[in-house]
This record gives C-alpha cells, sequence and structure tokens, in this order.
C-alpha cells in the first residue's frame, strides 16, 4: 500500500475523538487528573455515535491513557492519567507473541538501555533521591536473597531491581520503555527455566550479579555497571536458551 492510498482510507469514527483529545493536551486543555467529557457530550460535539466514543476510550484505556470507573464524582468515568509503559509493554508483548519481534531482539534493546542508563546514572544532581533509589534496590536485593522465595516472586523483584536502578539516568522515555520490555516479556522469562533443581543454580548466580551490580552503580562507577548489567543479561538469555 502506499503512502497515498493511506491517506486517502476514511478516517474511523473514533479517531476524531482520539485526535481532539491530543490536540487538547498538546494545547493544555486537558491535563493529567482531569474528567474527559461524557459518551453523549463527545458524541455530540463529534457527530459520531456513542459505540464510536467507547471505541475510542477503550483504545486509550489500553495505552494506558485514561482511567475509567463507573459511578458519579470526579474519579468516575474516564480520567486522564500516563502510564506509558502499560501501552508499550501491550503491543510489544502481543508482537512477540506473533514471533514478529523475536525475543533474541527485545533482549538486546534491553541492554542497549540499561547500558546506556548505568553509563549515565546521575547520583549527585538529586542525591536525595539517588539515595532512596538505591536503599530500595538494596531492599529488592534483600528480599531476592530470601531462601524457599519462589520463581515468580524472584522475577517480579528482579524486573523491579532493573527498571529501578535505570531510573537513576534521569530519563523519563528510557524508565517507559524499561518497563515496557519488562512487562513485554515476563512470560518468557518466567517460563524458561522449568526445572526447579535448574533454577535453584541460576538463581544463585543471578543474586550474585545483582549485588555486584548494586555496588557498582552504588560507587558511581557506571562502566562496570554497564559491563556487569551486559553479562548479567547476556548470561541468562543464553543459559535459559540451553534448558
Amino acid at each position: 500500500m502506499t503512502s497515498k492510498e493511506r491517506t486517502s482510507q476514511p478516517v474511523r469514527a473514533y479517531e476524531t475523538v482520539l485526535g481532539s483529545i491530543e490536540a487538547d493536551l498538546r494545547a493544555g486543555k486537558i491535563k493529567i487528573g482531569d474528567q474527559l467529557p461524557g459518551e453523549r457530550s463527545l458524541a455530540e460535539t463529534h457527530g459520531i455515535s456513542r459505540a464510536s466514543v467507547r471505541d475510542a476510550i477503550r483504545i486509550l484505556d489500553a495505552m494506558g491513557m485514561v482511567r475509567t470507573s463507573t459511578g458519579s464524582g470526579p474519579n468516575s468515568g474516564a480520567v486522564v492519567i500516563s502510564e506509558p509503559a502499560i501501552g508499550l509493554s501491550a503491543t510489544l508483548r502481543l508482537h512477540v507473541a506473533s514471533r514478529q519481534l523475536p525475543v533474541a531482539d527485545i533482549v538486546e534493546s534491553r541492554i542497549l538501555l540499561e547500558t546506556w542508563a548505568a553509563e549515565s546514572a546521575d547520583l549527585t544532581s538529586n542525591p536525595e533521591r539517588s539515595e532512596e533509589v538505591l536503599r530500595r534496590a538494596g531492599e529488592l536485593l534483600q528480599a531476592m536473597d530470601e531462601p524457599g522465595l519462589d520463581r515468580e516472586e524472584f522475577h517480579d523483584l528482579d524486573s523491579q531491581f532493573h527498571v529501578l536502578l535505570s531510573s537513576l539516568a534521569g530519563n523519563a522515555v528510557i524508565e517507559a520503555m524499561m518497563e515496557s520490555l519488562r512487562l513485554s516479556i515476563s512470560d518468557y522469562v518466567s517460563e524458561s527455566v522449568t526445572s526447579d533443581a535448574a533454577w535453584q543454580k541460576i538463581a544463585e548466580v543471578l543474586r550474585t550479579q545483582h549485588h555486584g551490580i548494586h555496588k557498582a552503580v552504588s560507587d558511581a562507577n557506571g562502566s562496570l555497571a554497564s559491563k556487569l548489567l551486559r553479562e548479567h543479561i547476556e548470561w541468562f538469555y543464553t543459559e535459559s536458551r540451553q534448558l
């Protein structure tokens, strides 16, 4: 299909609502926490059916742009939020499932993001926040060190640890992408090691690697942290494929 053919296609009714809301966000007419007009009002404003309005709201919900709830009051209906990782991860998960986005490419992208974040981590511009992030990351390490921790809990704590450390780079887009990559391959990670005996050996190595990464970041040694992160991610991916 040519670009001319794409542009000549009729605009779907719900797209007019999406376009209008995007324009209002850009102009500052709608802000985070605001409640969108009701279905009837949006339908009348855009000259479309309420069903088309509902389609638009469902899409915004899936994109992490609104939170919907029933009832009345300021928190009912569709309230504007911004959770970009939700929409990104949902899209990535579907494309990974369709095998159009290989897990290997997702892993490589994660390495690029995490190593960049480690190299760019700034502990001095906001030392209080940095200290809090490192403290919370340390608590996650302690939780992962608990004997008898089941695999699902470990993976959840593990992913939180990585996303938290990446936030030290101070880049909101990188943080959102990290979170979306984490969510997009969560099933692959949890299902990659099926044997409990094999998992215990792998978990022990992961714990040691995590502590080394945390220390390097805490010491503001970005190059070492970047190196350890690459080795850590590549090791788990290679090891899990061999099982």
